[in-house]
C-alpha cells in the first residue's frame, strides 16, 4: 500500500509535465503529486522525500494563490 501512494505521487508529478495549456492544471496537479511524496516519505522515513515535495507544496501554493489574485484582479 506504501508503494502505491509513491507510485501515485509519480504518476501525478509526470502528469503535471505532459499538461500544456493551463498552468493552474500544471501546478495543482503537481501539487497533489508532492502531497502525495511527503506522506510517502513519512511513511518510509525519509528525509530527502520530505524535504524537497514540503518545499514544493509551498512554492505550488504560493503560485496557484498568485495566479488565482491575478485573474481576479482582471475581472
Amino acid at each position: 500500500m506504501i508503494d502505491l501512494i509513491g507510485y501515485v505521487a509519480s504518476f501525478f508529478v509526470v502528469l503535471s509535465f505532459l499538461i500544456k495549456d493551463n498552468i493552474l492544471y500544471i501546478r495543482f496537479t503537481n501539487l497533489v503529486g508532492c502531497i502525495l511524496f511527503v506522506i510517502y516519505g513519512f511513511l518510509i522515513d525519509s528525509i530527502p522525500i520530505i524535504l524537497p515535495n514540503a518545499f514544493l507544496v509551498f512554492v505550488q501554493v504560493f503560485y496557484i494563490l498568485k495566479k488565482n489574485k491575478e485573474n481576479q484582479n482582471k475581472k
